[in-house]
């Protein structure tokens, strides 16, 4: 029979049995339909939009990846360095990371248990993506950065939070009974990012020698995040749970690129981890990046090979601006902060101000400041703010200059 004998509009007239008592669908999954916006990312954007803003919100600075890392790149773009890369890494960046541990921590991790991300955001979706079903529950120490509880919200996870707590004049504590008693039967992964974004909390090597006989005991895997294991100003790296875990233990050590040598926008990361994990590892990575840029994981190389005395300015210019921040709240009546162990944030508080989301956007409006709200990090941590000091000192002294003036209003 003819075409022409079959019109369109009659064949999509016809009821279809397995369809027609169907609920309408959502736009996209569920689980994406469901998910908040980053309250960061909403005063980041509103802020953004206005000119002459000066910008503390976001974790990173004003200087540029150095010369010595955008040289190696470019060199490898040059001869050519741009094709597919195997999935998990080159050899040469996977044995420069396993070098890099035996310099700097003292003891060798093979190559084979190091596996190159794109990003430490992506170290974090992979390892989550290989070890939490649906319905996993993910028990997480905050304040966090939102990108990882956001990773567990993809997994359709289960996020249980056990809050830090503030004793002015004392720091950051983690309760280590609470943090157990979070724990069940269902409990997958427990998360840990020590040095902590956004408080600067470093996790005592005695608790994280606590938590790995827990976790061996009850089968449950640890997620470190440790990207700013070397922004710590009294030694020249923060404690690591490799330090005292076995090589088969259900441990996975999130690294970046980012932080230490500036390479915000280059997206490279790693994952330190059981060697049997790499094939599970290695078929996420397949199924998403598909592995890094050759020419990148040139840059990554020269940072770890060359990047020390980078790193010590880095540290060093952190260390003067911390003190700063440090001095400037210390006299002002309404900020309740404490010096932070680490990283490059401090993460305060202003008596009378309950609702950061607000404050936060009052700053842009009537200051031209932007911090990151604590809501982003925690449900618990509403009140508080975090601003980023890896900046020049005539930036960082207008900002709290601005906020000084404000808060006398409160």
């Amino acid at each position: 029979m003819r075409k022409a004998d079959y019109p369109i509009n009659s064949i999509l007239s016809k009821t279809n049995n397995n369809l027609s008592n169907k609920s309408k669908k959502n736009y996209c999954r569920d689980t994406i339909e469901n998910m908040k916006k980053s309250e960061w990312s909403v005063i980041a954007q509103y802020g953004r939009a206005k000119s002459g803003t000066i910008k503390l919100d976001v974790g990173e600075g004003d200087v540029p990846t150095p010369d010595f890392i955008v040289n190696a790149a470019q060199n490898a773009m040059n001869k050519g360095d741009m094709f597919y890369g195997p999935v998990l890494g080159s050899d040469e960046l996977r044995e420069s990371i396993s070098s890099y541990y035996q310099r700097i921590h003292g003891y060798k991790i093979e190559s084979s248990r190091i596996f190159v991300t794109p990003s430490g955001t992506a170290a974090i979706h992979y390892s989550l993506s290989t070890l939490v079903d649906v319905g996993d529950e993910v028990v997480a120490v905050t304040p966090l950065w939102r990108n990882l509880l956001g990773a567990i919200d993809l997994q359709q996870g289960i996020t249980k939070e056990v809050p830090l707590t503030h004793e002015i004049g004392k720091g950051w504590k983690l309760d280590m009974d609470k943090l157990f008693n979070s724990c069940t039967e269902k409990t997958k992964v427990i998360i840990i990012n020590s040095p902590n974004n956004p408080t600067g909390w470093i996790m005592p090597v005695k608790d994280m020698k606590i938590l790995m006989e827990y976790a061996r005991k009850h089968d449950i895997w640890i997620v470190s995040d440790e990207v700013y294991s070397r922004f710590i100003y009294d030694t020249h790296r923060a404690p690591s749970f490799l330090d005292i875990a076995k090589e088969d233990d259900k441990l996975l050590v999130v690294n970046s690129f980012s932080k230490n040598w500036c390479m915000t926008g280059w997206r490279l990361g790693w994952i330190t981890g059981p060697e049997k994990i790499a094939e599970k590892i290695y078929n996420v990575a397949l199924y998403s990046a598909m592995g890094v840029s050759p020419f990148i994981q040139q840059g990554g190389i020269a940072a770890l090979e060359q990047g020390e005395n980078f790193l010590k300015q880095m540290r060093k210019n952190s260390l003067e601006n911390r003190e700063y921040i440090y001095e400037r709240f210390k006299n002002m009546d309404k900020i309740i902060s404490d010096k932070p162990e680490a990283t490059f944030y401090s993460f305060f508080k202003i008596d009378g101000v309950d609702d950061c989301i607000s404050f936060t956007k009052e700053l842009i409006d009537k200051k031209n400041i932007i911090f990151a709200p604590g809501y982003a990090f925690s449900k618990h941590t509403k009140g508080y703010m975090r601003l980023c000091f890896a900046v020049p000192k005539h930036k960082l002294e207008t900002a709290i200059n601005r906020l000084e003036e404000i808060i006398k209003d409160y």
